[in-house]
Parts: structure tokens; sequence; C-alpha cells
């Protein structure tokens, strides 16, 4: 929940780093025509270890920022920062977020066809475009500021906000540029900034909080390195653009193209984007309206979205992996026809997702109350990992079903299941706080995901071919979760009554989750075979 970046890019993320492109061809629409431009097996494997290793350092860095700051910002101005972070997401979101993938079709497009001249006239009509509305977005709020204050219920946070807010242009500029690489296929460019970005913002973080007066000091100080990376992303990407030989050209012939296909998509992440901001903005506004104080909402909303998200979104990243490589397979058995080996595929994908949720969940629950006060020195964070682990197998085969359902053309199905799960998310921040506090938006998380899980399992039971089997394979992992939890309730007291908390902490993980493992593959429902899928490829 700390990184800008995963706001505004998280949802190209797979489908612009593997370059599975697919549009509808404009001369044959009403025939359903299909085009699939897409990298070879050998090519594709090699694209997704790249993504998965960089993306893997990146969070884990990130991990660690986020645990320097609990100790040093604390839940308050975790808080603060937090919701000023979630409305410079829809602004980002609005910028650019259609930009990086329309781009990169529209120049492996003008590539195959080898004109240059098109190419750099989808770059230079893309900056414009995304000039356009960033400077004149930053010009009205940052110089209009007072006419949005009804936006916060903390008026702290509107000051966070206009420091993040010169790095939208920046990040704007970045996400054409991210869009030339894609298409060009330079992915470790790509990944190599995004990283070196990733740990500027850190190295800055880091120094910066060091010398902070208070908490809203450190917030903002904390929005200063973000500025600062995102500075550091622009500089290095335009840098290589310009060395790479890359140059503007006559961009009138290319707005219209770029446009038509970048505004839906950025129309539909824009939507999803600004219910998570009103989320963060009205959750205080309940909290204080439940009766907790300003500094104690914060102070909650810091707990769980800062401290206990990042833990509760671990499988995310596993996941994303399994999705790197799944999805472009399940595409193309898809356009294939090959709808034995599609539904062979579906369920390997919705099995390992599955595992990895269950075998995930015992030791949270075991072991979540001490991993927030070793991390955060949070007790109150470390109970909401406990109580709320068990989210993790909806929120996961919720991610998954995503991902197969879009690499299958449902993109307006997903999009619609996501507004009735946000809708119920909505309800529960609105009334529940009352009675479960912060506990609401876990709730209404948990709510949204099973949602979107069921509508998206339904959808594909009645667009696959052959039946997709997995719910016995699901039901017996779910079956190993309560004794596996027992199993490690009574080990984590044994151990913290022989050793130190950190060490009895780690042992016990380490005991439980290879049991459990163990376990699974001895009742066959877990195959060494499988790692290969999230390591080797």
């Amino acid at each position: 929940m700390l990184y800008p970046r995963e706001y505004a890019r998280n949802q190209e993320h797979i489908s612009a780093k593997v370059l599975i492109y697919i549009k509808r061809n404009s001369t044959a629409t009403s025939a359903g025509v299909i085009e699939v431009i897409a990298l070879s097996k050998e090519n594709l494997y090699r694209t997704a270890a790249y993504v998965t290793t960089f993306s893997v350092a990146e969070k884990f860095f990130g991990f660690l920022y986020r645990v320097i700051l609990s100790h040093t910002l604390g839940a308050e101005g975790m808080g603060i920062y937090q919701i000023a972070l979630s409305v410079f997401a829809v602004l980002a979101t609005a910028a650019a977020s259609g930009i990086p993938l329309t781009v990169s079709r529209l120049i492996t497009k003008y590539r195959a066809k080898n004109n240059r001249g098109a190419q750099q006239s989808v770059i230079t009509a893309a900056l414009i475009s995304v000039l356009c509305f960033s400077i004149p977005v930053f010009l009205i709020l940052y110089f209009g500021h007072s006419a949005f204050d009804f936006l916060f219920s903390d008026p702290r946070c509107m000051t966070i906000l206009l420091i993040l807010l010169p790095s939208l242009t920046f990040n704007s500029v970045y996400s054409v540029l991210r869009g030339v690489l894609w298409g060009n296929k330079q992915f470790v460019s790509y990944c190599v900034i995004d990283l070196i970005e990733e740990l500027c913002m850190i190295a800055a973080g880091v120094l910066l909080v060091t010398h902070m007066t208070d908490v809203f000091d450190g917030a903002k100080r904390v929005a200063i390195a973000v500025v600062f990376s995102y500075l550091v992303s622009f500089t290095l990407a335009a840098a290589y653009f310009w060395i790479k030989g890359g140059r503007l050209h006559n961009p009138k012939a290319q707005f219209k193209p770029l446009l038509t296909s970048a505004l839906p998509i950025t129309g539909m992440r824009t939507s999803g984007s600004l219910i998570n901001s009103a989320i963060s903005l009205l959750l205080p506004a309940r909290l204080i309206a439940a009766g907790f104080t300003q500094g104690q909402a914060m102070s909650e909303i810091g707990v769980a979205m800062g401290m206990s998200m990042p833990i509760l979104s671990i499988p995310s990243t596993l996941i994303g992996s399994l999705a790197l490589v799944m999805v472009p397979e399940l595409a193309e058995n898809f356009f294939r026809g090959d709808h034995k080996l599609l539904r062979d595929n579906i369920e390997k994908a919705l099995r390992i997702t599955a595992l990895i949720a269950c075998l995930l969940i015992p030791p949270l629950f075991a072991l979540g109350t001490d991993i927030g006060l070793l991390l955060f020195s949070n007790e109150h964070g470390g109970n909401i990992i406990r109580n709320c682990c068990f989210m993790l197998l909806p929120m996961s085969l919720g991610m998954i079903t995503n991902s197969i359902l879009n690499s299958l053309g449902y993109e307006k199905q997903t999009c619609l299941y996501f507004f009735i799960g946000a809708a119920a998310t909505l309800a529960c921040v609105w009334f529940l706080p009352r009675y479960t506090g912060i506990y609401s938006l876990m709730i209404g998380m948990s709510a949204s995901s099973l949602i979107t899980m069921s509508l998206n399992l339904r959808l594909i039971a009645q667009k696959s071919k052959e039946k997709v089997r997995f719910f016995k394979h699901t039901f017996l992992s779910i079956a190993s979760i309560p004794p596996a939890i027992l199993f490690g309730c009574l080990l984590r007291n044994m151990l913290v009554a022989l050793l130190p908390l950190l060490p009895a902490t780690i042992l016990c993980g380490t005991i439980l989750f290879s049991a459990q493992a163990l376990f699974l593959s001895v009742l066959g429902l877990a195959q060494p075979r499988w790692v290969k899928i999230l390591v080797k490829r």
C-alpha cells in the first residue's frame, strides 16, 4: 500500500511486460477477428524471469522500507501519507494509465511495417497528450487547492498531496517512455530503471525521515522522497531514449488511434482508482463518526494499510509470477481452440493459487501477532494479520481468476464484477465502523474478494467448453488448515517458552510451512513440478 507506482501501474503489469498484444482488427470487428502478437515461448519465459526477479527485488526492498517507516513515522504518520497517496493515485491513473500499453502496441505495429516515422509520431502524440492533462491538473490543484480541501477529513493530507503533485508530470512522461521500452522489447532497461527508482525513493526517504521533527513532518519528507524518485526515473528514461536514437515527429496522424485505444483503458482504470480513493477518504470520516478522534482514525488506517496489508498481500507476488507465465499460455490455448489444454492450464493455475493461500494462512494465524511486534513494534497490526489471514484464499483466487478471464477476452465482465465487489466494500466501510472499527475495511475487502471470486468462477464454468475441476482439490487444501493452525499454535507456544521471540518465530514458521507442504504433497495435492512454474520459467 505504500508504493506510489503500484497504484498507477499494477493493472498493466502483466499484459504489457509479456508483450501479449490482443486487439480487434479494425477491418473485421463484426467477424470477431483477433490479432495476437506474442513473443516466442523461450523469450516469454526469459521475460517472465527478468520481470519476476526485479519485481521480487523491488518488493523486498520496499518491504524493508515499510518496516523502517513504521518505526519512524508511526501509525498516524503513515495514515496521513496513505490517504494523500490514494488521491494522487487517481490523478496518476487518469493521466496516463492507458498510455504505456497503447504506445507499445502501436510501436510494435509500425515497427513490423518498418515505419520509423510513425513510431516517432506515436511517441510525440503520447507525450503531448499526457502533458496536456498533467500540467493543467497540477496548476489547478496547486494554486486552487483551497477549493478541494473538503476531500480530506484531516487537512494535513492536502499538504502531502501538494508535495506529491509535481511528480504527476514526471510519472506521466515516464509512462510514455515505458511504453516505448515495452514496444521495443527493452525489458532489462525498463526493469533496471524501475529498480533504481525504488532504491532512490528508499534511500532518500530513510535519509530524510531521520531528521524529522514530528509525524507530519515525517510524512512530508516521505512525499519529497517519492517526488525525487520519480524525477530520477524520468531523467534516466529520457536520457536512455535520446541516447538510443529516439526522436520526435509530427504527431497529427497518431492522435486518433492513440486516444481511441488509450482512453477506454484509462477510463476503466481511473474508475477503479476512484473507488479505492473514495474508500480511503470515506474510512477516516466514518471512523471519526463512530467515536474515534482524528489522530486515532489516522493511526488505525496507518496500521491496517501500511503495516498489516503489506503482509497479507504477500501471495500477490507469487500469484503475479504465476499469472505472468500462465496468462500468455491461456491466451494461446484459447485462440488456437485447444480447449482441453486450456482447461488443464486453468485447473493448474487455480490449484496452485489455492495451495499458496492455504500454505500461508496457518503461519500467519499462529504467528501474526508476533510478526506485528517484530516488524512494526505494533501488536494491533499483528492482531489484524492474525484475524484477517483467512481473506487470503478468496483474495488470491479472485486475482488469478481475473487474470484468466482477461486473457480470454472477458475484460468487460471482470470490470463489472470489480464494481460489484467495490460496492460491497463501500457498504461495509459506511455501515460497520461503529461496530467493528478498522476491521470494517478488512471485512469489506473480504466481501469484495468473495463476490468477485464467485462471479469469476461462475463465468469460467459457463464459458469453458471442457469442465474445469478444482473444487475437490481446493476443499481438501482448505481442510488441511485447521489441523495446521492447531499444530502451529502449540508449536509456537512451546518455542516461545524456550527461545527469544525472533528465533522462535522464524523456527516455528519454517517448521509449520514445511510440515504442511509435506502433508499436502503426501495427499497428492501439491506437486513439486509446479514449483518450476514459479521459479524455473
